[in-house]
């Protein structure tokens, strides 16, 4: 089935009716996290993901069977501002990597016991310049938000959302800029390690970006300084909150794509996660502007739903412990 918008006002009125999470529920869980054989609270962190889980999922005793990550790919015109240590052409190379299973997340997806799929984005036809104006067309962000939204599974219960482009964590910092507002070079980090002149040459290149798309909210923040993979990311976190699938958010680029759906729309990403904070200099920051506490923090920067992956079996261990533990009654416990 096609998605169900084709233009950026439908994708905002789709954005807009999503579900919430059940209430009920969520009661529900709450009480039976309050039986079970542990001293309340004694699973900390774990116990809140476990009830936020069960109320996006409708059941009080879920599970995680059929989790699921993706990872799109595409190429940014601004790469010839010379904002990367690597060619583009090593875009469509790590695309062949992932399509033959040797890549980071390629591991770390079968570890999760997670079904992997890539999606390669018009890499032949880099995004505009956006130090020359808009990034995209609305046609073209709207078609990548339809191919996020389309590789979307039905059947999944959980999804993570990754993404390869060379130059792209200069556009996940105009995105931040623009949004939060600060200096360029609170947002920049190394990316793929460019030196101290890499790293000025972003700065400059991200004020130049915001000079020439000014004024810009939400959405329009995406089309104009984002790229096609970073709106496909956000078409997918949309999708899957339209299924009430959770979401656990990757890094720096990952939580950019989603952030211009909060901004759109408050609470459009109640839920997801964050899977990791990352060594980019901006993620941090970010996940403190979305409210979002990550699981992890390992010093990861390579994108491509690595940390998100690495945070599935977090999540499925929240949610082994909620549903499989015994309640005092059940396993004849005094409960004090």
């Amino acid at each position: 089935m096609p998605a169900p918008f084709s233009t950026l006002d439908a994708f905002r009125n789709v954005l807009a009716l999503s579900g919430k999470a059940d209430q009920g529920v969520v009661d529900a869980a709450a009480a039976r996290n309050g039986q079970l054989t542990k001293p309340p609270g004694a699973l900390g962190r774990l116990e809140d993901m476990a009830i936020w889980y069960a109320g996006w999922r409708g059941s009080a005793r879920p599970e995680i069977a059929a989790p699921q990550v993706i990872v799109f790919a595409g190429n940014h015109g601004v790469t010839a501002q010379g904002v990367s240590a690597f060619p583009a052409d090593v875009t469509a190379q790590m695309v062949l990597n992932f399509q033959h299973g040797g890549a980071a997340i390629n591991q770390l997806a079968r570890a999760a016991g997670a079904k992997l799929s890539v999606h390669a984005l018009d890499l032949d036809q880099p995004t505009a310049d956006f130090t020359q104006g808009p990034a995209m067309s609305e046609a073209e962000v709207v078609a990548a938000l339809a191919t996020g939204w389309n590789a979307v599974a039905d059947n999944s219960d959980l999804l993570v959302v990754g993404e390869m482009g060379i130059g792209n964590t200069t556009a996940a910092a105009a995105i931040a800029t623009a949004l939060y507002g600060g200096a360029p070079e609170n947002w920049v980090g190394r990316g793929t390690g460019v030196d101290d002149a890499g790293l000025a040459t972003k700065a400059r290149v991200v004020g130049a970006g915001l000079a020439a798309n000014p004024g810009r909210a939400g959405l329009e923040v995406l089309r104009c300084l984002g790229g096609r993979e970073l709106a496909a990311m956000a078409g997918a976190i949309a999708r899957a909150r339209s299924l009430s699938v959770p979401v656990i958010l990757d890094g720096f680029i990952c939580c950019a794509a989603a952030a211009t759906l909060e901004a759109e729309c408050a609470g459009a990403l109640d839920h997801a996660l964050a899977g990791h904070v990352s060594a980019e200099t901006g993620h941090a920051r970010l996940l403190e502007a979305l409210g979002k506490e990550a699981m992890l923090s390992l010093g990861l920067r390579l994108g491509e739903a690595s940390g998100g992956a690495l945070a599935i079996n977090i999540l499925k261990s929240a949610i082994a412990c909620h549903s499989g533990m015994a309640t005092f009654a059940e396993a004849g416990v005094s409960d004090g």
